[in-house]
């Protein structure tokens, strides 16, 4: 992997040379020398990667010229930033053009950097010097070179299936016997055992999903525990899925404590049949810390265990025999190495070339059955298209396995997720490693991820085009961990086909922590729960990562290579307080993540003026009740993501417009009950014209004078929130002109109330596919045309809020011929009665109405076709569910909540007894009554 982060280096120099040129003019000589010394440790170190085996002073030469060329990378760009900041202090940032000038004339900054380079390419020749004595040339042979990015980048995320499942028939019918067992006794356990990555996550998910289960049993929810099992967050979280509270109600409780939560879940339970499923439980002390939250139930209640240990299981319950699963056979190993390396063929188990038979048969037989080390396998010579491409995989996968202690249970598949791992591009590497920053079984935002990726320099900026940006770029890397089966999609977006989140599966998230650990790449620190506070030792790695703790972590002493600061926080550990003492202490910083909940009775959080200090900053993450910035972050020339979510208010200084590198700003209301406007005090005059992401600011009288919104070409999600009705048509008008723009909020506050006229420019915003409108909306008082006609026919997914709109709105919605999500919530129709049309909602998959004064809803036969999820929640006055439900075969969830005893018995089928109503909705396989 150094390889990897020289190559990285090499080309973070050579944009510097090319896009700082005028910075670097007078040490352009020696900057590039050292680069083209970098370039020729690069075949050194290519050469090095081929070598089965390295001993430990050719190790420490990798290391060290790892090392200098991520301190040649400091060293220059601190440089570009020094000099940027002595002249701004001069003449201000006015213009590319006019920002370098004189700077260069002060010999003080030469010769710095001058005698840093100097010494970096002295070191680096030594090094050469003693390469012959390892028998390998110290300008060696090198390796191909990779395609161009931008000539393979494709725009939009192919579909991803869920992982193949094989062979489980036989299992899958005896675990569900079992759950189906009306068993009348305390904490019945049924238990899947097997060892990682033979499937035992694959088949309780499918379990999980089965239309018997959800038909069976009242509630159903599923956690993972892991090997660091916190019993307060399981409980927590089970409790959220099987009680599903309001918003003040989900307050209290994320308050109480374990043993208050262990009474609490206990009384949920009593009068329900459940099913809780317990992925990856590894100690019976886990279990036995739970179980007093487990009441009897309903008759038939069951647990659900997948684990490692047999023994877990089997002291767990007695009384029930795990279900252990078997390794696949050969032909069932062939079959699923079909899918994965031929998926254009996964049917057709004579897909395989007869030339590549032999060798693809040889491979998948070292896999020893294990459908994870298949997976991958097959993932990695999907993109093998010659005998001789396959013929090296073969190689190297033998060199593998003789270079690994036999008989270890896991050497066979290590030796296979390595050479995956190896196999990668060397841009990828990096990508990958930078999962294991990440906790076990922790849910990874896709755009999160992509944004710190770039904000390290992983994603160069030669890769960027007038059409394609560096996001586009982390998308399409992102798409090839998921098609070499390196990462697994979690959540999808609206779209359906998009990827939300990612997760790595435990055993590559071994292999990632492993490989990171030899490449010096990271420290993790886990914070004990013994410990006051955790202090960061010195010398640390470069990326410090700290997992969730309800301890506080203190920041001291000197980190001055430390390039990434990382808190991991989340619900069951909002608690977490990190300080840093100083901030000219981590010189070289690009990405922070940090959180404070807890500041005292207002909650107040104001950021020390310090943070302008790390001049080299690319992403900032900061999770607070109240946050004030300083006026200071003017000064993150480098910044690229600003991100803050803030369950209180933020105020933040109107120097934004100075950080012209910034891609994203993220500001988010940690509370859902809250309205976006609520608490954002952020109303620019001005803004750098580079945002892909904005949002949500308040609109300023200033942007619409001068027209700024026009100059944001690469926007692309935006959230604005409007004080004034007369500011939404010129802003709406100005998005037409944003041919970037798919994602679209707009809240109108304080009593804006613009006319139905104001939104007609909407129509002309024909690559918006998600739009959200919160606010009062004017309708027309002829009622000659709904409000909403205008909406552009692109749109997939809609949300309305307290719109209070008077007409029915879905004779028009109806129409559109791409929704797939809608959402009308907090009156955002006013009407008793709704009428959904035949032949209308082509296309739509998701309903949620929610807190609407509905009494009366007509459906007729052809409408919704497709529609597969609906959910019902706080419409107390509607009488009865509607007729053509029934028509409507795709649906697989109905979810009701406080929708009122009568209504809800009127559909119940319990012992026997079936309500009036319950024929429309019988075809439903989950139905959910809350």
């Amino acid at each position: 992997m150094a390889d990897a982060i020289v190559n990285l280096a090499v080309e973070r120099i050579s944009d510097l040379l090319i896009n700082e040129a005028l910075f670097l003019k007078d040490v352009k000589n020696q900057v590039g020398s050292l680069k083209a010394e970098l370039k020729r440790m690069l075949c050194f170190l290519e050469d090095v990667d081929r070598l089965p085996e390295q001993d430990k002073r050719l190790r420490n030469r990798v290391s060290e010229i790892r090392d200098l060329a991520l301190d040649a990378e400091d060293v220059i760009d601190s440089f570009i930033l020094e000099a940027a900041n002595g002249h701004a202090h001069q003449r201000g940032f006015r213009g590319v053009g006019k920002r370098f000038t004189s700077i260069f004339t002060k010999p003080p900054h030469l010769h710095k950097i001058g005698v840093q380079v100097k010494e970096i390419q002295t070191n680096l020749e030594t090094i050469s010097k003693s390469l012959p004595a390892y028998g390998i040339p110290g300008d060696g042979a090198g390796s191909s070179s990779v395609p161009s990015m931008q000539q393979r980048l494709r725009r939009t995320f192919s579909h991803v299936e869920e992982e193949d499942v094989v062979s489980l028939e036989v299992s899958t019918k005896d675990v569900l016997a079992l759950l189906m067992t009306e068993e009348d006794r305390s904490h019945a356990v049924v238990s899947i055992v097997g060892m990682g990555g033979i499937g035992k996550t694959t088949l309780a998910r499918k379990l999980y999903n089965h239309l018997d289960v959800k038909r069976r049993f009242d509630c159903l929810a599923w956690v993972s525990i892991s090997q660091q099992c916190n019993p307060r967050e399981v409980l927590l979280s089970v409790l959220m899925k099987v009680f599903s509270p309001s918003t003040n109600e989900r307050e209290l409780i994320e308050k109480e404590n374990e043993k208050d939560l262990t009474r609490r879940l206990f009384n949920v339970l009593k009068q329900k049949r459940y099913l809780i499923v317990l992925d990856d439980i590894w100690r019976i002390d886990d279990w036995d810390i739970l179980k007093p939250a487990f009441s009897r139930g309903r008759k038939g209640s069951k647990i659900l265990f997948t684990t490692r240990i047999k023994d877990v299981a089997l002291r767990a319950d007695p009384c029930n025999t795990p279900i252990e699963l078997p390794f696949l056979t050969h032909d069932e190993s062939w079959k699923l190495f079909i899918r994965k390396a031929f998926p254009r063929n996964k049917t057709d188990s004579r897909a395989c070339p007869q030339a590549f038979e032999k060798l693809g048969r040889e491979m998948v037989k070292k896999c020893g059955g294990l459908p994870l080390a298949i997976v991958v396998l097959g993932g990695l010579l999907a993109s093998k298209q010659t005998q001789g491409q396959w013929e090296m995989v073969h190689r190297s996968i033998w060199k593998g396995f003789q270079v690994q202690p036999q008989g270890q249970e896991y050497s066979a598949v290590n030796a296979i997720l390595a050479l995956s791992y190896n196999d990668l591009p060397y841009q990828l590497k990096p990508c990958f490693l930078y999962l294991s920053h990440y906790p076990e079984d922790w849910e990874i935002p896709k755009k999160d991820l992509i944004r710190l990726w770039i904000a390290e320099g992983f994603i160069s900026s030669s890769l960027e085009s007038r059409d394609v940006l560096m996001e586009d770029v982390g998308e399409h890397f992102f798409e090839e961990l998921v098609n070499r089966s390196l990462v697994q999609v979690g959540r999808q977006d609206y779209t359906g086909t998009n990827a939300k989140t990612c997760r790595i599966h435990d055993l590559l998230r071994d292999l990632c922590i492993e490989k990171a650990r030899e490449e010096n790449f990271l420290e993790v620190v886990v914070p004990q729960s013994t410990e006051s506070s955790v202090t960061l030792a010195e010398p640390m790695l470069r990326r410090i990562a700290i997992h969730p703790s309800k301890r506080s972590v203190c920041v001291k002493g000197e980190h001055q290579k430390v390039r990434s600061l990382l808190l991991f926080q989340n619900e069951a550990h909002a608690g977490i307080d990190l300080e840093i003492s100083e901030c000219k202490n981590f010189k070289t910083l690009r990405v922070l993540s940090l959180g404070r909940m807890d500041d005292g009775e207002t909650g107040e959080w104001h950021v020390s003026s310090e943070i302008g200090n790390l001049r080299h900053l690319r992403y900032l993450k900061i999770t607070g009740r109240a946050i004030f910035l300083p006026s200071s972050i003017g000064r993150l020339k480098s910044l690229h993501t600003l991100h803050l979510v803030f369950s209180g208010y933020i105020d933040i200084p109107d120097v934004v417009s100075e950080l012209e590198r910034l891609r994203h700003i993220v500001l988010l209301n940690a509370k859902p009950s809250f309205r976006i406007g609520g608490g954002l005090r952020y109303c620019p005059r001005f803004l750098p014209k580079n945002l892909e992401t904005l949002k949500h600011i308040r609109v300023h009288a200033k942007l619409i004078e001068n027209n700024a919104v026009a100059g944001w070409t690469n926007l692309q999600s935006l959230g604005l929130v409007f004080d004034r009705a007369q500011d939404v048509k010129p802003i709406l008008i100005s998005l037409r002109e944003l041919q970037r723009l798919a994602l679209l909020s707009m809240t109108f506050w304080m009593g804006s109330i613009p006319s139905y006229r104001d939104l007609e420019p909407l129509s002309q915003c024909q690559g918006l596919s998600k739009l959200r409108l919160e606010g009062e909306i004017t309708e027309d008082p002829q009622g000659s045309h709904h409000v909403l006609k205008c909406l552009p026919p692109c749109i997939v997914k809609l949300t309305l809020t307290s719109c209070f709109m008077k007409q029915d709105p879905m004779g028009v919605l109806e129409k559109l011929p791409c929704l797939r999500v809608l959402i009308l919530e907090y009156n955002a129709y006013k009407g008793s009665k709704m009428f959904c049309s035949a032949n209308g909602f082509p296309q739509l998959h998701s309903l949620q109405l929610k807190n609407l004064g509905l009494e009366e809803w007509e459906i007729e036969e052809g409408a919704m076709p497709h529609l597969q999820s609906l959910c019902l929640k706080y419409i107390s006055e509607l009488k009865m569910i509607p007729e053509g439900l029934r028509y409507i075969t795709t649906l697989q969830q109905l979810e009701l909540r406080e929708m009122g005893n009568s209504f809800n018995q009127r559909i119940e089928n319990k012992d026997g007894k079936v309500g009036q109503d319950f024929y429309k909705v019988s075809h439903i396989p989950n139905i959910q009554i809350k």
